[in-house]
């Protein structure tokens, strides 16, 4: 039986739980985890695989920066409205659904490719699906977690989470390009289908073994709300106004993801240039995979000691030095360029150790304190701000650096949004006692 989430009215008390990779001791959260994992590698080989053909076949800049726009906004436009419906049916079979369009949507690129009848409008199309896709995933998987390992085993079940994605982002470029290479882009891209397959085949087998999710609620009556517009976003964000844990971490993921978001590594071949390195190429490799790598080391350590324990204190200031380290990472100077890029790498390791750090603990926090008859709601609004402002944050970084240069622009959105939430930190103040 899936082990049913903490379901008071009130927020339930954080238990802290120091185990070592305490939620995998859960039996179902292991295999979910990993099908997890496979689905975030199988994610981004569609993305490695689609962007080289769009680049290839069409060499459009606008084309590459809808395929930004189309991966984010999906999240600014359905995050709350899929979680509404999350609250309403069993999230196992919305999820179902998401797998089955990610592969729909690679079968389609891969026929499109072999066929040579692919068209800009196709591509856009195709983008927007999978950006869809991410929706119907995202915040019911995080429902799931919720339901599978209860709210004591919370805390490591996200960080696990978030530390699983990383794995997959960093696998899949890798399998990705060797896909391409093996196969070509049309069956290729067609292969990568099969990898969600783990996934869609755990989901089939637990919704057949175990009730739907919302009926493991400790007896609550299922929701019987209505799915609205905009008035869903509006009302979520009222119910949630007079608790300050949840505003403070809304307020810090929005702000974290309209100024930076992760903008910057899109801006990355520039920086390894003007670090001075002899390969680029190399070092812009290395830049991203720093960064990736700080993200991972962050899940594995802080999992295998039990450390960082969901405060909100303590995520507030996480997230003022992920500010710091990539203010200093930005300003760093290629004038000694052996010093300057080893300075470059360590201060990257740091910030995705950092992100990682403050962002899984803002999610936990959220997910701890949102009231159970509106969990999806919740967690949708989260994932709108957290990951639908993104869409946005290309404008401050990006467009920034076209006018004083992506170092000052990277350096500037760092400041902004470490102010903002040094205010936000201040102000808070029944919340930063949590």
């Amino acid at each position: 039986m899936l082990r049913a989430a903490h379901t008071d009215q009130h927020p339930p008390a954080l238990t802290a739980n120091t185990r070592s990779f305490a939620a995998l001791r859960q039996p179902h959260y292991g295999s979910f985890l990993l099908g997890n994992m496979l689905a975030m590698m199988a994610d981004n080989i569609e993305h490695v695989i689609s962007y080289w053909v769009v680049f290839e076949q069409f060499r459009s800049p606008a084309l590459g920066g809808f395929a930004v726009i189309a991966h984010w906004v999906p999240y600014l436009l359905f995050s709350v409205h899929v979680g509404a419906l999350a609250d309403r049916i069993d999230p196992r079979r919305i999820i179902q659904a998401g797998m089955l369009l990610f592969m729909a949507v690679s079968v389609a690129w891969g026929l499109l490719i072999y066929t040579g009848l692919l068209q800009p409008w196709h591509a856009a199309i195709l983008l927007v699906l999978h950006g869809v896709a991410g929706v119907l995933w995202l915040t019911p998987g995080q429902m799931l977690v919720h339901n599978l390992v209860g709210a004591e085993l919370l805390p490591s079940a996200v960080r696990l989470g978030a530390t699983g994605r990383y794995l997959g982002m960093v696998a899949g470029p890798a399998v990705g390009a060797g896909l391409l290479y093996a196969f070509g882009p049309a069956l290729g891209i067609i292969v990568n289908a099969l990898i969600y397959l783990p996934m869609l085949w755990w989901l089939h087998r637990s919704t057949r073994r175990t009730p739907p999710s919302h009926a493991t609620h400790a007896g609550n009556a299922k929701p019987q709300r209505a799915i609205r517009g905009l008035g869903d976003i509006i009302d979520t964000a009222r119910s949630i106004a007079g608790n300050p844990t949840i505003v403070a971490m809304m307020l810090l993921a929005g702000g974290a993801s309209l100024l930076i978001g992760n903008a910057y590594q899109a801006q990355m071949p520039g920086f390894a240039h003007d670090l001075g390195h002899d390969h680029a190429d190399l070092s812009y490799g290395m830049l991203l995979g720093a960064d990736a790598a700080g993200a991972l080391i962050a899940g594995f350590v802080l999992e295998s000691r039990g450390l960082l324990q969901p405060r909100v204190r303590t995520a507030f200031i996480l997230a003022m030095l992920w500010c710091c380290a990539l203010g200093s990472f930005a300003l760093v100077s290629a004038s000694t360029q052996a010093l300057a890029y080893a300075a470059a790498l360590a201060l990257l390791f740091a910030a995705g150790f950092l992100e990682l750090s403050f962002n899984s603990m803002a999610q936990t926090l959220v997910q701890l304190n949102a009231p159970a008859e509106s969990r999806g709601r919740v967690i949708g609004l989260y994932a709108m701000v957290a990951l639908g402002l993104r869409a946005f944050a290309g404008i401050t970084v990006g467009l920034g650096g076209t006018l004083v240069g992506i170092h000052w622009s990277l350096a500037l959105s760092a400041l902004a949004l470490l102010i903002i939430t040094a205010i936000v930190f201040t102000t808070q103040g029944g919340a930063r006692r949590t």
